[in-house]
């Protein structure tokens, strides 16, 4: 195989297309070729399962992102009020609860690992519309590189296919030569 593969912008390598095998196996070697074949396959799907994962916790993290963003959005369109927003809040999946909210100019916004720290509701929309266009952003690219990564999946299988066939058509060449 070539030494420098091309590769997508994140950096996975996209796999050679062996359109002509007797050129590809300069050595003739069609068992090693096919062991790295293999391996390569199997890069791409560990790489695809990794992607997939990240797939699963953006769609996850991007709702909760967008609903946080707007109620602070909403704290800031609330802000100058004098009488208390009244509101219902999520406690679980199942349970809500009833609160009244005065106006603030201050709000609290988890940051992960058990830390929670107070913005402005200025400071917290900027950050989390960066957040939220950084995670679709993110998600973006993953979809590409999952769509990337299967195209890769595809053309080695073709590979795979082609130097295992050209292999069969050898053997019988060589067995049949022979008896001609």
């Amino acid at each position: 195989m070539p030494p420098e593969l091309e590769a997508n912008p994140r950096g996975i390598p996209k796999a050679p297309f062996v359109d002509n095998v007797e050129l590809f196996l300069t050595d003739g070697q069609v068992e090693p070729t096919l062991r790295k074949f293999q391996e390569m396959i199997s890069k791409y799907k560990y790489m695809e399962v990794h992607l997939l994962q990240r797939q699963k916790a953006l769609e996850t993290k991007i709702p909760e992102i967008k609903k946080t963003l707007d109620t602070v959005d909403l704290l800031i369109s609330q802000k100058d009020a004098e009488e208390q927003m009244e509101t219902s809040f999520e406690l679980t999946e199942t349970l809500w609860a009833s609160a009244k909210v005065p106006s603030t100019k201050t709000v609290y916004l988890w940051l992960g690992a058990n830390v929670m720290l107070e913005y402005p509701v200025e400071e917290a929309d900027s950050l989390l519309q960066e957040k939220y266009e950084k995670a679709k952003t993110s998600l973006q690219q993953v979809e590409e590189d999952l769509e990337f990564l299967r195209d890769q999946v595809t053309t080695m299988e073709v590979n795979t296919a082609r130097v295992y066939n050209w292999d069969v058509k050898q053997r019988r060449t060589r067995r049949e030569g022979p008896s001609s």
